[in-house]
């Protein structure tokens, strides 16, 4: 296989720990969506990543769709429930993590741009990003597992630290460590594991003429 994306994209990130907990090799080609753009091209139109490559050619795009597909060659290992109340409650927390991803990716977005960025675009996005990170620092303070749902982890646990490094590099003016506790503790016991060290990537601010 194939995975084509900079790691420091929490998108590209999540699928490489999915990888490398699910044991797939794989080869990764660091491309930009504005350095590689046209590289990128040849397999995913929208210029968007994370696109995985399979063995037989076949491309998959966007990280909810090849998550699926990982999860459906891990059968019963999978990161998440295969069904019934506690599936529904892990896809919630992972579409709240990736929610709040796009919005920190578009915020970086407004500002590399526009001249003159747009103060109310920027407080409605600053708005939501700090809204999620309460609404997951509420229901991860319920919890008293070692991991979100319980003593394994998955991909609630996997999509949260992902986006919570995302935070820390993208936007350290948002991130306070000390109005998230819970979220900064599980993110932090995560980046502790081998699986996440091996993909880790400093975020740089893109330019729209480099990568």
């Amino acid at each position: 296989m194939i995975l084509i994306g900079q790691y420091d994209s929490p998108f590209v990130r999540r699928v490489a720990v999915a990888l490398k907990l699910y044991r797939h090799d794989y080869e990764h080609r660091p491309w930009s969506t504005f350095g590689d753009g046209d590289k990128v091209a040849l397999y995913n139109p929208l210029r968007r990543v994370p696109v995985l490559v399979l063995d037989d050619g076949e491309v998959l795009i966007e990280s909810a769709a090849i998550l699926d597909y990982l999860d459906e060659c891990a059968g019963e290992a999978a990161l998440l429930p295969r069904g019934g109340d506690g599936r529904r409650a892990a896809l919630r927390i992972c579409a709240l993590a990736t929610g709040l991803c796009d919005k920190m990716v578009s915020l970086v977005y407004e500002r590399l741009l526009h001249a003159a960025a747009s103060e109310v675009w920027i407080g409605r996005c600053e708005t939501q990003i700090s809204s999620v990170l309460d609404a997951l620092e509420r229901d991860r303070a319920q919890r008293s597992g070692a991991f979100w749902f319980g003593d394994q982890l998955g991909h609630a646990d996997v999509a949260v630290t992902c986006a919570m490094r995302f935070l820390a590099e993208a936007h350290p003016e948002i991130h306070r460590l000390a109005l998230w506790p819970n979220l900064a503790a599980l993110a932090s016991a995560c980046e502790n594991f081998a699986v996440f060290a091996a993909v880790t990537q400093p975020f740089i601010p893109p330019s729209s003429s480099g990568p």
